[in-house]
């Protein structure tokens, strides 16, 4: 669980990298900027907002050879062990960013580089290293009094409600690369700013493993239970999945199979669905793992759980207790229209 609301900024450094590509300079600011309070809080809800709207999807630092000789790692590392240092390693990663600038598309823009203080993540307070890169410029008006009369000045200038590009890394299992979380608006090149510039593979912990698994169930159920059976079974299947998830603390896959798999000759066909499937979603060799609870939360205001029929009428089903749909919903045959229908049985309606 991140907490992004006690983090405060202990420096910025901002600097303006161009397209290299296009010969567009980089301008290195000699100093790091001076804060007041307000800017501080503009910029702070500028460069969380979007992490606060974004599905907590962790990545680590890495390199081909070892996560020491990952530039972003080393400059992080840098400013975590010696605080004073970061104006100095700001430009660093500045350079490095401008380095990796040189595809046709990549937009110029100004570079972000703050040091935090005062990140909880996992209920464990932590120091944290943003970096966040403005790319788009947008119109606005300014208004200026011109004798009797108000003139209209077109200006342009970065909207602080929309972050472009931002990452941000925390002094959490170094070792491993560091917990990252990374946003990107702009995916014009989307290698530019994940791969050649971070550096960053997800990070396969409780979190990653439980969003993929359930994914993964989901695709089966429309893949393989719904040419199988019917749209019903494929919603109950995911309720049966969604809430097994929900009510444990670790995920063991035979316990889930039998649980969760009322027809029992569907449970070859999902372990041949895993072989063929698995490698997408990075579960192909995994059975066993801690169940984040926060995925399963996630999960469940994504899956859709509702019945839409050609009739214009749609069924919802509801996951929380998904035994009543199975109890109370039945599907037939009418031989007399030639349609099927569904027999919704109740005591009374509720009012909404």
């Amino acid at each position: 669980m991140l907490n992004l609301y006690p983090a405060q900024i202990e420096s910025l450094s901002l600097h303006r990298v161009g397209n290299k590509n296009k010969n567009e300079p980089i301008f290195i600011s000699a100093e790091p900027y001076g804060l007041n309070d307000e800017i501080a809080g503009l910029l702070k809800e500028y460069f969380f907002k979007p992490f606060r709207e974004k599905e907590e999807n962790y990545f680590k630092l890495s390199n081909e050879v070892d996560v020491e000789f990952n530039e972003i790692f080393k400059a992080a590392s840098g400013i975590f062990t010696e605080p004073s240092k970061a104006h100095a390693l700001s430009k660093t990663i500045a350079s490095h960013l401008y380095e990796q600038s040189n595809h046709p598309h990549i937009k110029s823009g100004e570079v972000y580089v703050v040091h935090f203080s005062d990140m909880v993540v996992d209920n464990k307070k932590t120091q944290a290293l943003g970096i966040f890169k403005s790319e788009l410029q947008h119109d606005f008006l300014q208004f200026e009094e011109q004798g009797q009369n108000l003139d209209i000045i077109i200006q342009q200038g970065i909207n602080i409600n929309k972050l472009d590009k931002g990452c941000l890394i925390f002094d959490v299992d170094k070792e491993e690369g560091y917990k990252v979380l990374s946003v990107d608006s702009n995916r014009y090149d989307a290698k530019y700013w994940l791969e050649n510039f971070l550096g960053l593979e997800p990070l396969t912990d409780e979190n990653f493993y439980t969003k993929n698994y359930l994914k993964f169930c989901q695709n089966f159920a429309k893949d393989v239970v719904l040419p199988a059976e019917d749209k019903q079974q494929e919603v109950l299947f995911m309720n049966r999945a969604v809430n097994h998830f929900a009510k444990n603390d670790a995920f063991e896959e035979s316990s889930f199979l039998n649980e969760v798999m009322e027809n029992p000759e569907l449970i070859p066909e999902f372990k041949h669905y895993k072989v063929e499937k698995g490698p997408k979603y990075s579960i192909e060799d995994v059975s066993n793992f801690d169940i984040a609870n926060k995925a399963v939360s996630d999960a469940r205001k994504k899956i859709k759980n509702v019945i839409n029929l050609d009739t214009n009428i749609q069924i919802k089903m509801d996951f929380i207790n998904p035994e009543s749909a199975e109890r109370f919903v039945e599907k037939g045959w009418d031989e007399e229209r030639q349609m099927y229908y569904y027999l919704v049985y109740f005591n009374k309606e509720q009012k909404s």
